[in-house]
């Protein structure tokens, strides 16, 4: 199910079906300058550095309204805690997360929501929601130890080729 809708953006009254204030407009600008999810407490952290008087527990409250609406992608780290991002479009999206690093990676959802649809149908549930972590380890973190990131190879391998 894909909630509220993106429709409407920053210079509006309504931000995707809630209720627009200085603090959420903060809150979801801080966080579209994000490239990867972020936690409430290093969102807070950008908030302050950039001069901004929102509290901690008023982020924690913005970001809980704008999941409501639709307007971020929420996931879970290793140790449970939320981490947000700023949802690019008003689709509902799904991501590999590195568990090493954080590095996160849309990943096309179709087949995604196709399948909780057909169960939704075939179990007779309505107004089906669902939560979908995937995590892994990214390419770059699987890397040897001391492989440098443009060769792979290792500090060993090229004192070996000397040889």
């Amino acid at each position: 199910m894909v909630r509220g809708g993106a429709g409407a953006r920053p210079g509006g009254a309504v931000l995707g079906g809630v209720r627009r204030t200085p603090q959420r407009t903060a809150v979801l600008e801080t966080l579209g300058r994000c490239r990867e999810f972020v936690s409430a407490q290093e969102l807070h952290a950008l908030l302050a550095g950039d001069g901004s008087a929102v509290g901690l527990t008023t982020v924690y409250r913005a970001l809980r309204a704008l999941d409501r609406a639709g307007l971020v992608d929420v996931v879970r780290d290793e140790t449970g805690e939320r981490l947000y991002l700023r949802r690019p479009t008003d689709e509902h999206r799904h991501y590999l997360i590195c568990r090493r690093c954080g590095r996160s990676q849309p990943v096309d959802a179709r087949d995604v929501e196709a399948w909780a649809e057909r169960l939704g149908e075939t179990t007779g549930f309505a107004e089906l929601e669902h939560t979908l972590e995937l995590s892994g380890v990214c390419r770059p973190c699987r890397r040897p130890t001391g492989a440098t990131p443009t060769t792979g190879a290792t500090p060993n391998d090229a004192a070996d080729a000397g040889r």
